[in-house]
């Protein structure tokens, strides 16, 4: 054991290490801010989407290659085939908690910067062993209205995907498997019915709760910064008082 500094000596190593954990915890805190403010921001773009009418996706899509920003947007294209299209499963946890696979297909675009566009068809539970039927030679149109979505940045803890079941939104990777030219960087969650003859395929709705909860780890952050600071300063008293 190291014997403490005598009475009266500052505590060097005390306040760096110090010093250290208050920016740290002081920085946390400052970045949930400033997700308080993002999440605000999409609070209230979601509350507009709730009644916005859908918009050609086409253009949308064309602002992309811009540099515009097209998440949660609301669009509505005619896909053609999509109803037989083939499709990949990517593992999903349903509104109740029961584990299925989400359905993923390409939709061909005509007259955007990107050639197509996967769709996320919506949710099947896994005690349905059931699939829509795929065949390739239906070009029928499908009209879809849906809501365009950045893909999630994958977990850590995340599982690889294989090419029977799919655990990562991996854009680039998913148009190869389903052989679908320049991809538009995002996914359309579909909120009308691709087969309303398959009961099991639940589209994807606008999420009505998205949790905001950055204002409370923004305190407890702060909270845990005051706590340092109070415990430093105890601690600072005692080390330099007659």
């Amino acid at each position: 054991m190291t014997e403490a500094p005598p009475r009266g000596r500052f505590p060097v190593g005390l306040t760096i290490v110090t010093a250290i954990a208050m920016a740290i915890l002081v920085g946390l805190g400052v970045w949930q801010l400033q997700r308080l403010k993002w999440k605000e921001a999409i609070l209230a773009h979601v509350a507009a989407l709730q009644t916005a009418q859908p918009i050609a996706a086409e253009p949308v899509l064309d602002g992309l290659a811009h540099g515009r920003d097209a998440d949660f947007t609301r669009v509505s294209v005619s896909c053609p085939g999509l109803a037989h299209a083939p499709f990949l499963e990517l593992y999903a946890i349903g509104p109740n908690g029961q584990a299925g696979a989400r359905l993923i297909s390409a939709c061909p675009v005509d007259g955007a910067s990107h050639r197509s566009l996967l769709v996320d068809r919506g949710f099947v539970p896994d005690d349905v062993t059931a699939r829509p039927k795929v065949d390739p030679a239906d070009a029928a149109p499908t009209r879809v209205t849906g809501v365009l979505r950045k893909p999630d940045r994958p977990s850590f803890f995340a599982a690889k995907n294989r090419p029977s079941r799919w655990f990562v939104r991996d854009i680039p990777a998913m148009a190869a498997a389903l052989r679908a030219p320049s991809p538009a960087p995002i996914f359309l969650y579909a909120e009308t019915s691709t087969n309303p003859e398959f009961k099991a395929l639940t589209p994807a709705p606008l999420p009505s709760e998205i949790p905001n909860r950055h204002f409370e780890y923004a305190l407890t952050w702060f909270g845990l910064a005051a706590a340092l600071a109070c415990v430093y300063a105890g601690a600072l008293f005692r080390r330099v008082r007659p």
